[in-house]
């Protein structure tokens, strides 16, 4: 049986906390999509540091729901606000830099959002680009293997699980 690299990592997880390694610090992100010439489009954006492409994340904050951090990460980073699904479609971890130089593990949870309007001007506009890619493109661009699984799927059962 062959194992996806998403599920893979999971268990390279629990493994690692089994042997007393630090719990993934959450984080949440959206996968804002939209259907568009009868096809599944999703957008990306850069990130500050590097420039790559990967979907509005950030920390959760206060009392909120983590499907509304992630409606607020995507409002502030993307310019974007829509339909949220308030289960999350899938996760990844990957390795964040502190400020300090050193690598936390994070662990992220996706939640769909079916985007319903796109801001002329947001707050962090200035910082970063934004793009519609198709499911199978935006899956190429992410550098995070798992993040390409879980966005790749998502384009095939997006009717399923979204918002």
């Amino acid at each position: 049986m062959l194992l996806s690299h998403a599920t893979r990592n999971r268990i390279a997880e629990q493994i690692r906390r089994l042997f007393g390694g630090m719990p993934s610090r959450v984080q949440v992100a959206a996968l804002p999509w939209r259907e568009h010439a009868g096809a599944i489009e999703v957008m990306l954006i850069t990130s500050r540091d590097t420039g790559r492409w990967v979907l509005p994340k950030g920390w959760p904050e206060g009392g909120e729901q983590l499907f509304e951090s992630a409606a607020r990460e995507a409002e502030e980073e993307a310019g974007v606000r829509g339909t949220m699904a308030q289960l999350e479609f899938g996760r990844y971890f990957y390795g964040k830099r502190m400020p300090s130089g050193m690598e936390r593990r994070c662990q992220v949870l996706v939640f769909p959002m079916k985007v319903d309007a796109i801001a002329a001007k947001w707050p962090e506009q200035g910082e970063r680009k934004r793009k519609w890619f198709s499911a199978s493109q935006a899956a190429r661009l992410v550098q995070e293997q798992d993040l390409g699984e879980l966005i790749e799927r998502f384009g095939h059962s997006r009717h399923k699980v979204a918002a």
